[in-house]
């Protein structure tokens, strides 16, 4: 029996599934070519790549190097824990595998592919069957990173072809975002043994220029010879008659200490001043007839002006309850408010009277960052309120030891003049120093404070 061969009609249902893969492919695609960052285009692998191929965990990873890299992207997360044991251990095995196979076609890989320190937390962290998907540079040839798609059940081969296609489009949109390296600096180094040579004797040339040493330390606007008002004998502040930098004259009052207890003091001095004398009266009156009271009459007279000198100090301490500023100028001080009703020793400073034309800059320059200063050196200086405008200083005192500075870090102090005949910036304005040094060559410049680390922790 003959007849015409039948036809084979294909199957609707795999017909539009195949439509469908290829569209994905196409979306993934178009959707690769317009990603404005390496971020964006890392979402896009580990997280949309899910349409075209089904996974559970995608990771990205870039390689820096052979070997070297760090991973970019994970499926469903945000952001990135650098220091989370899952990504610790994620890096390590990106490192492994990189080391492992130069092929940049995709293909499988398990726990079989890793050491056995990194096989054995596999099972813990990813599905069974892996894929490992090389990115290639389209102009090197050479892989920029790797993604890592990760499930339950095997690979199949269609799969790995789709997969690779795909992989083509990333490194492609990976390179566009990163720029056009075909020959990157350190690849024409590792070809051209004479323009190695030539940087090599350039960069050792470069590190003999002189250039001058330097540091930066916080520095102030202090007062030049300012006029320190102290305690004038213990108590407790009444009252700050002054308001902070406001002017002030010779003989203008500045502040009032709390007279209680030296009125309470002159009023038992007086008192005893006016026994005393009474006890002198009366001897003096029976020494006329009582030789006894006459033999008293000088212990008396002496005790009666013993009282009278307890009363002349008392009133003496009266009259410096009231504190006056000895020179014209401005008061230097804090909120008047922190000094009202806080008990003070003698000779325990209060405020300054400094000269607003007369001011000069202090420093403090930390240990760490010491340098061999000596007076005269250049100095610079950058107030917070205008940072754009320089102000010369030549540095006149360096301190030999070093003290606690007011944030609690050991620092030198130094002093330096203003230069020019301009008015100096108003007292208090604080801001950065740039103190100059001797010149040493740029190597020293450079690798004077790892060299210091060095040998600190050494000890050579």
């Amino acid at each position: 029996m003959s007849g015409a061969p039948q036809e084979i009609k294909p199957d609707p249902r795999l017909l539009e599934r195949q439509v469908g893969t290829l569209g994905t492919l196409a979306q993934l695609s178009r959707r690769a070519r317009h990603a404005a960052t390496l971020e964006e285009l890392g979402f896009l692998a580990v997280n949309e790549t899910h349409g075209l191929v089904p996974y559970r965990q995608a990771a990205l990873w870039r390689r820096d190097a052979v070997g070297v890299g760090r991973v970019l992207a994970l499926s469903g997360s945000p952001a990135i824990e650098r220091n989370a044991p899952f990504m610790l251990w994620l890096e390590r095995v990106f490192v492994s595998l990189d080391r492992k196979r130069a092929d940049l076609a995709p293909h499988p890989v398990s726990a079989a592919d890793l050491p056995a320190e990194l096989a054995e937390d596999w099972a813990e962290w990813l599905p069974a069957w892996g894929l490992l998907v090389p990115l290639a540079d389209p102009h090197g040839g050479e892989a920029r990173g790797a993604l890592l798609l990760a499930r339950e059940q095997p690979w199949q081969e269609g799969e790995n072809r789709l997969v690779g296609e795909l992989s083509d489009v990333y490194g492609h949109a990976w390179a566009a975002l990163s720029g056009k390296r075909r020959r990157p600096w350190h690849i024409l180094l590792r070809r051209d043994r004479r323009a190695t040579a030539a940087v090599v004797l350039t960069l050792f040339a470069v590190m003999w220029i002189p250039v001058p040493q330097s540091a930066l330390a916080p520095a102030e606007i202090v007062p030049l010879e300012p006029t320190v008002v102290r305690a004038p004998l213990d108590g407790v502040v009444e009252r700050i008659v002054v308001q902070p930098n406001q002017e002030v004259a010779a003989g203008d009052l500045l502040l009032t200490l709390d007279p209680t207890q030296i009125r309470n003091r002159l009023d038992v001095a007086r008192k005893a001043r006016d026994v005393a004398e009474a006890e002198y009266r009366q001897a003096a009156q029976q020494a006329m007839f009582d030789d006894k009271s006459r033999q008293q009459l000088a212990i008396l007279k002496g005790r009666a002006e013993q009282r009278q000198a307890d009363v002349t100090y008392a009133e003496s301490l009266f009259d410096r309850v009231r504190v006056k500023a000895e020179r014209p100028g401005i008061a230097v001080f804090d909120d008047p408010n922190d000094w009202t009703g806080r008990p003070v020793k003698i000779g325990e400073r209060i405020l300054t009277i400094a000269d607003p034309a007369k001011a000069e800059v202090e420093m403090r320059l930390p240990v760490s960052d010491a340098i061999n200063l000596q007076p005269g050196a250049e100095v610079a200086l950058f107030l917070n309120v205008a940072p754009e405008r320089r102000i010369d200083a030549t540095l006149r005192y360096a301190s030999y030891e070093a003290s606690v500075a007011p944030d609690g870090a050991l620092a030198y102090r130094l002093k330096a003049t203003l230069a020019g005949n301009a008015p100096p910036p108003r007292i208090g304005l604080k801001g950065t120093a740039k103190i100059y040094g001797p010149r040493v060559t740029l190597f020293y410049y450079i690798m004077r404070r790892p060299l210091a680390a060095m040998r600190q922790l050494t000890g050579f």
